[in-house]
């Protein structure tokens, strides 16, 4: 090993602690519930962090990240390592969606039918079919986008009949909130819609990924049945919003 390559990994030997440590905590939260732990996926969000941060992540296991802003795909997309999947799960306009159609796995934030129709028309336009997940506003929080759950069987009734889109699950940002116990009747609910969905019957909505949980509740969203958990912090530390991300 070079000294070079000596010094990155010491400069970044805190990412390789905070990552073993939620793994820990991942595969205890399995435990009490009774889940496998290859069922879960550990996105890590990396808002406000660099690529040289990012890629040091990959180095030490993390295999999908997670932008909030178009922006920042299209900016740090060239920079990071090929081998890792990418999320987009912020707030997604329809007139940014051809910027990152040919880079993302997976688009978590999908909350209106323009959006979807848009999302087609650029997956058409590259012949791809485009992963996505419906962002449920479970809790009903002004400030949050995400559909009602009573308006999800119009949604998927009409992408249903759409070819470049497939449904695989759902995707809640939950409440802050000084006690994490006080989600699990939000998480339950959640659980509850993603388990219906293939029951409907359409050839392209699945129950794949139910995405819930960051850093802060993670834990009780394994418990209470998500399989993607969102987590920044937790892996990267506190984050630099002057840092112009």
């Amino acid at each position: 090993m070079s000294e070079i390559t000596k010094a990155a990994n010491e400069d970044y030997a805190y990412l390789k602690e905070n990552i073993e440590t939620l793994n820990q905590s991942i595969e205890a939260a399995c435990r009490d519930s009774g889940r496998k732990v290859d069922e879960i996926h550990l996105i890590g969000v990396t808002k406000t962090y660099e690529p040289d941060v990012i890629n040091a992540s990959i180095r030490y296991g993390i295999r999908e990240i997670a932008e909030n802003r178009v922006q920042e795909i299209t900016r740090k997309f060239e920079a990071i390592s090929t081998d890792v999947e990418w999320h987009l799960i912020g707030h997604l306009q329809t007139n940014k969606v051809k910027y990152i159609i040919d880079k993302v796995k997976l688009i978590h934030s999908v909350d209106s039918l323009k959006l979807v129709e848009e999302i087609q028309k650029r997956a058409a336009q590259i012949n791809k079919v485009q992963e996505i997940l419906i962002q449920i506003n479970i809790a009903d929080e002004e400030q949050k986008f995400g559909i009602q759950p009573d308006d999800l069987p119009q949604l998927l009734e009409s992408i249903s009949k759409m070819n470049c889109v497939r449904v695989v699950g759902l995707m809640n940002i939950a409440p802050l909130v000084e006690n994490v116990e006080n989600l699990r009747a939000d998480f339950k609910q959640m659980k509850r819609l993603f388990d219906g969905l293939e029951g409907l019957g359409y050839s392209n909505v699945k129950s794949e990924f139910l995405s819930m949980g960051m850093s802060n509740d993670y834990r009780v969203a394994i418990e209470e049945g998500s399989n993607m958990i969102r987590v920044g912090t937790a892996i990267y530390g506190k984050r630099n919003y002057t840092g112009g991300c």
